[in-house]
């Protein structure tokens, strides 16, 4: 995990920001020793050394990987789980050619499509190159890094409705995350996350959607980073993930097959959240996979599969399982 995210002994002093901040890593942590695992955390940030180090003196089954960067990079955390591979260590999650694939959005929607899998119009903008929109592509657009994860960069903003906005919003990920841009058709609609927990057998968990309690009628529903990490802009705006409930027939009955093949398209391992978007006339699309998502108790994934009648210590047991199972040496 990361080093300012490695959690206190105690959080009952801490204010209830603070606990969300580490509560991932908290719950984890906790679990895992209620149910009589030893576990030890450490903090991974620049250097490499320290994961040689406590392999060899704590010699662990497996390592419960929380990382999502490394070096500030989003994108060195597969080069992390690769190292664990070299050093012939278990580890949770997915594999580094999955965490690839999918973390490079064009590619993976690239993949899909020739799977005849239905993924928005998008069109990337390299960093210093002009921005010219192709003709097919209409607006609305949505705009976003091309690699970054976590609803890094996303705002209100990244829904743009001309070429005006559309160099301008660019141009911000360009500089401000140093990253190529993706623009895609923006889908007016639902947001569905649907968890796949497996390796070669697969097991689609109950979708989940992502509500906006207190969203003016009409309004465009975009998950921005604040909707997803801040806690008192959550409780203002009434968002919450709860069960999706009366989808439609042909959807609801298609999902759990389409999330598979798509979890196997990507070749991705562990557990990952998958996102689509339902249009108001009942089309859905596939918009991005999250492998290793967010696995704090009571968010999307733990939530999914308390509702498939797996509780919270089972899930981890189960990841830690199949990690042990897909990583151990021969």
């Amino acid at each position: 995990m990361h080093p300012e995210l490695v959690p206190p002994d105690d959080l009952a002093e801490r204010d209830e920001k603070e606990r969300f901040e580490f509560k991932t890593e908290w719950d984890v942590c906790r679990t895992l020793r209620e149910m009589g695992h030893d576990v030890r955390p450490l903090g991974v940030q620049d250097e490499l050394l320290p994961i040689r180090d406590a392999v060899q003196e704590f010699s662990p089954h497996v390592v419960f990987n929380l990382l999502e960067e490394f070096h500030g990079n989003v994108l060195f955390d597969q080069n992390v789980v690769s190292l664990l591979e070299l050093l012939r260590v278990p580890y949770t999650g997915c594999n580094p050619r999955g965490m690839i694939i999918s973390r490079e959005k064009a590619l993976s929607k690239k993949l899909l499509v020739y799977h005849r899998i239905r993924v928005p119009a998008f069109h990337v903008f390299p960093a210093g190159r002009k921005v010219k929109r192709p003709k097919p592509l209409a607006f609305p657009l949505f705009v976003k890094s091309l690699t970054d994860h976590a609803s890094l960069g996303i705002s209100q903003a990244s829904l743009v409705k001309d070429d005006d906005e559309l160099a301008e919003r660019v141009a911000f990920v360009h500089r401000r995350l140093g990253a190529d841009a993706i623009a895609e058709q923006f889908i007016q609609g639902r947001e569905i996350y649907v968890g796949v927990l497996g390796n070669d057998r697969l097991k689609a968990l109950p979708p989940r959607e992502l509500v906006f309690d207190n969203a003016p009628d009409g309004a465009p529903l975009i998950a921005t980073a604040k909707a997803k990490h801040d806690l008192a802009y959550q409780k203002r705006h009434g968002i919450d993930q709860r069960p999706a409930k009366d989808l439609p027939e042909g959807v609801a009955g298609g999902l759990e097959h389409l999330a598979k093949r798509i979890y196997r398209t990507l070749e991705l391992t562990g557990y990952a959240r998958l996102d689509f978007r339902l249009s108001p006339d009942g089309t859905l699309y596939f918009l991005e996979a999250n492998p290793n998502p967010e696995i704090a108790l009571g968010e999307e994934f733990a939530s999914a599969a308390e509702e498939a009648g797996i509780p919270y210590p089972e899930l981890l047991q189960r990841i830690l399982n199949l990690g042990m199972k897909g990583t151990a040496p021969e």
